[in-house]
């Protein structure tokens, strides 16, 4: 016995003796790894301790990496003399790992906790059969111990939905079932569902069951049910919302029971009655079928009229056909009324916008109601002008425009009428007539680019020489503004401020202004953060206004929601600046639309704002203008080539032509974009091609090349190369070569210059820049696209919600605006508010096409809803005001 147990505890020393040895050739692995070399030893011997193998406390969790911010992973053990991560079967390098030790008061063991941090490149540059994993390994006295492994995955969220939620009508009482499935995401989106933007919650309402697959079903469909609901996916990374369903329950009517007959007439009849209330059709439900009333003979046939009676059935006889006609009549007017306006007013028509492109007959005023549209009516065939050209339709409820307006200046005395089917249907084409007269004052004499709103649909861009632009004391603009709104806008600059109108209140009259930062910028970027934009302040600060304003700013990066995430930031009163929002993000304090050169903005509120991005992968790029200048030295066979690489934001190079031309530069070849991605690489600038034995350049400086840091934060400041090249002879002073501007591992941009150094000889360079009216401040209907009289009535189609789903959001959807819909269900009038937005981001174009196109779709989408009889109807009217020329 005495001998077993010295073996046993022979065996229980070998084995500690053993572990420790583990131990200690482990240590020596890591400190080499490491490439430890700092002289300490291992220590001689291993002190013999009981203890225990290590039990974990915490252990890794799975974890999401959100965008690009690194996750951290934590363990802790007891007792532990050292714990490492090993990730994807190889350990974690010692000086990634932070370790904590602290004593366990109630066992005396000591505790360690560590941590490592995990990035998104990490994760990305893993290929391998399952997820990114991670696992803690823990050394005691006895052995070692293993934690669980934790998957470390990226989270993202699609845009778009598998399966959005459709519309139905269904009878009372019937069941109610909405799919929907959420886009595609990790973590899976978690789904909650609104109706009418409200949450629903299930739990109080036994009828609602939202946990079977993301559906909705309600099991007995009510009245109260009716409404617009909408599907929202969310996880941790973003929030989604589906298209909204509109839902209509209905009612059909049902015929009470008959009543008793009624007394038996003088002619020989009596009558019964029911009434269609038991319940009375509801919500588009079906009327009852059958009669209403039925009458009879009451005498069995006995019953003999004499001749006195005779007369008052001829009497009674012409009465009733009368009533017959009368109802005919007013039904065939109802039915005609409705296919001209559904709910008394509709929108199917688009030729009241499309109007402004199409050939006008100039005519003479003839008598009569333009309302009155009808087979009868004969086309006027005295005509005695046509025009075919663009025609702007200004409001006609500014008669002062009408009068001092220059539209129609070459046309003097000659009366316009613009007749429309759609006009006709919104009621106001009897006031669509307009006389033009030419009066001096009302506009500057000699300026093509005047108030008036007249855009041609094909316009050229607009060419601008370097002494046409502003210099930098004029990057500020002013106006007056009042009720009826306004746009402000800073020339060259690509920024802009629309006023809508209402949103200044009556007899009230703001200064407003705008200006660009023109010196360093005081937004300090965070990080991977830069400045994507001018910073921009509108003011003044204390000024509130009713309905939200749009402001425009011009951006540099080549949009994609994959490789950028683009913030909205604004700087508070002590000078900070402080994220508004993201523009992938929902919101209802203000709305960001993303164009591909520029961002509007609907806000509530002035102050300074400016654009940031956070790119997501290398694949972000910036757009970057390119551009060449040239100028002789004082040394009259030198000649000096200055390229420019700057945002390409109109008022980024407008620095740019502005310092040229205070230094004598020329611009010699037309500037060309350049995508300058975010992966890290420089920038290379090379002249190629020069003559030789006519021109060298200085050794050394033929390629020059720009750290990748410098490019991409330059925070829309100018960066520019110089190259200085010589002539051999005097006589030399025409010069040909190559620019080549390129990124490594990027796109590249060839600037062909061809010139003469002789100002004599020299040829002007033009460049295209942005077209902004030469007069800042616009104020009043002239500042607007669309005629407030027709915008009226567009908002008094679409504000109002039907079964149909003709309302806002499908205004929204046909103007290319499918995001952060719960924006405009919180203003007042939704179709305004998308139309203000259309006007900011038409300003240049004009372009009523596309608003028309939407019209029209929706007039062709609501056709299709329509029943049979209605559809038949509209498509009749339709053809007929196509043929007249309506």
């Amino acid at each position: 016995m005495g001998r077993a147990a010295a073996a046993g505890g022979g065996a229980g020393g070998a084995r500690r003796w053993l572990s420790w040895l583990g131990l200690c050739f482990w240590a020596a692995g890591a400190a080499a790894a490491r490439g430890a070399d700092n002289g300490e030893a291992l220590p001689e011997s291993i002190p013999s301790a009981p203890g225990t193998l290590p039990h974990f406390i915490e252990e890794p969790d799975d974890a999401y990496i959100i965008k690009s911010n690194p996750i951290a992973l934590r363990c802790k053990a007891r007792p532990a003399m050292q714990i490492f991560f090993k990730c994807n079967g190889e350990w974690v390098h010692q000086n990634e790992h932070v370790s904590e030790e602290s004593l366990d008061e109630s066992s005396g063991l000591k505790v360690r906790e560590v941590f490592i941090n995990v990035t998104r490149q990490q994760v990305e540059d893993f290929h391998g059969p399952e997820d990114y994993w991670c696992q803690c390994v823990a050394w005691s006295h006895l052995g070692t111990s293993k934690s669980r492994k934790a998957s470390v995955r990226i989270a993202y969220l699609r845009k778009n939905f598998e399966q959005d939620p459709q519309g139905r009508e269904v009878p009372i009482e019937g069941m109610i079932v909405l799919h929907c499935r959420p886009p595609e995401g990790v973590p899976a989106a978690e789904v909650e569902w609104l109706k009418n933007e409200e949450p629903i919650d299930s739990e109080q309402d036994e009828n609602i069951d939202t946990r079977a697959d993301h559906n909705l079903i309600i099991r007995q469909a009510r009245l109260s049910d009716s409404g617009n609901y909408t599907c929202m996916a969310a996880n941790i990374v973003a929030k989604r919302r589906s298209l909204s369903a509109t839902v209509v329950v209905y009612v059909d009517g049902s015929w009470e029971v008959w009543s008793e007959w009624s007394v038996c007439s003088p002619e020989c009849e009596h009558l019964r009655i029911r009434e269609c209330t038991a319940p009375p059709p509801r919500n588009g439900g079906k009327f009852c079928e059958g009669l209403s009333q039925e009458s009879e003979n009451c005498t069995d046939g006995l019953c003999i009229l004499g001749i006195e009676n005779a007369s008052d059935i001829a009497l009674y006889s012409g009465l009733g056909a009368a009533v017959v006609a009368v109802a005919v009549l007013v039904i065939g007017v109802t039915l005609y009324r409705r296919s001209q306006s559904d709910y008394g007013v509709d929108v199917i028509d688009s030729s009241a916008l499309t109007g402004g492109f199409q050939t006008f007959n100039f005519k003479t005023v003839r008598q009569g109601n333009p309302l009155l549209l009808n087979s009868s009516m004969q086309p006027d065939l005295t005509v005695s002008r046509t025009y075919s050209g663009p025609i702007c339709l200004q409001d006609p409820l500014d008669k002062e425009l009408m009068t001092e307006s220059s539209l129609f200046n070459p046309l003097s005395d000659i009366k316009v009428k613009v007749q429309s089917s759609f006009m006709v249907s919104l009621g106001v084409s009897e006031r669509a007539e307009y006389h033009g007269k030419n009066h001096s004052g009302t506009f500057p004499h000699g300026n093509s680019r005047s108030f008036s709103t007249m855009h041609p649909r094909n316009k050229t861009p607009y060419i601008q020489n370097l002494s046409s632009l502003p210099t930098r004391t004029e990057l500020r603009t002013t106006g007056v503004f009042g009720h009826l709104g306004g746009r402000l806008v800073m020339p060259n600059t690509g920024v802009s401020l629309l006023i809508p109108h209402g949103a200044i209140p009556e007899e009230n009259s703001w200064e407003i202004y705008m200006s660009i930062n023109q010196g360093e910028p005081s937004l300090q970027s965070d990080g991977s953060e830069v400045l994507l934009s001018p910073e921009v302040t509108c003011g003044p600060p204390d000024m509130t206004v009713t309905t939200p304003f749009a402001l425009t700013i011009p951006h540099c990066a080549d949009v994609s929601s994959e490789h950028w995430n683009i913030h909205l930031k604004k700087r508070t009163q002590q000078g900070k600046w402080e994220e508004v929002m993201s523009v992938e993000d929902e919101s209802t304090s203000c709305y960001c639309l993303l164009d591909p050169f520029a961002c509007h903005v609907l806000l509530d509120s002035f102050g300074t704002y400016a654009l940031t991005g956070e790119p997501i992968t290398d694949c972000a790029v910036k757009q970057l203008k390119v551009a060449v200048f040239g100028c002789m030295s004082c040394n009259s066979l030198d000649y000096n080539l200055r390229v420019y690489c700057v945002d390409n934001t109109p008022w980024a190079f407008q620095e740019v032509v502005s310092d040229e031309r205070h230094q004598g530069g020329q611009l010699l070849e037309e500037p060309k974009l350049l995508h300058f991605k975010g992966n890290t690489f420089s920038l290379q600038i090379s002249v190629l091609d020069i003559p030789p034995f006519l021109w060298r350049i200085k050794p050394f400086t033929a390629c020059q090349e720009v750290p990748f840091s410098r490019v991409w934060c330059s925070n829309q400041q100018p960066l520019h190369c110089a190259f200085s090249l010589e002539r051999y002879t005097p006589t030399t002073t025409q010069l040909s070569c190559k620019i080549c501007i390129r990124q490594l591992k990027g796109h590249e941009q060839i600037l062909q210059v061809q010139t003469s150094i002789l100002e004599s000889e020299r040829e002007t360079i033009t460049f295209f820049a942005q077209e902004d009216s030469t007069f800042p401040a616009q104020t009043g209907p002239k500042a607007f696209k669309i005629p407030y009289s027709i915008r009226q009535r567009i908002c008094a189609t679409f504000d109002t919600p039907n079964a149909k789903g003709k309302d806002w959001q499908m205004l929204a959807q046909k103007n290319s605006i499918n995001r952060n819909l719960s924006y405009f269900a919180t203003q007042s009038s939704p179709s305004a508010v998308i139309l203000n937005l259309w006007e900011a981001r038409h300003q240049h174009d004009g372009d009523l096409d596309s608003l028309a196109c939407a019209l029209e779709e929706i007039g062709r989408t609501h056709t299709k809803l329509s029943n049979i009889t209605e559809s038949q109807l509209d498509e009749a009217d339709f053809n007929y005001s196509r043929q007249n020329g309506l």
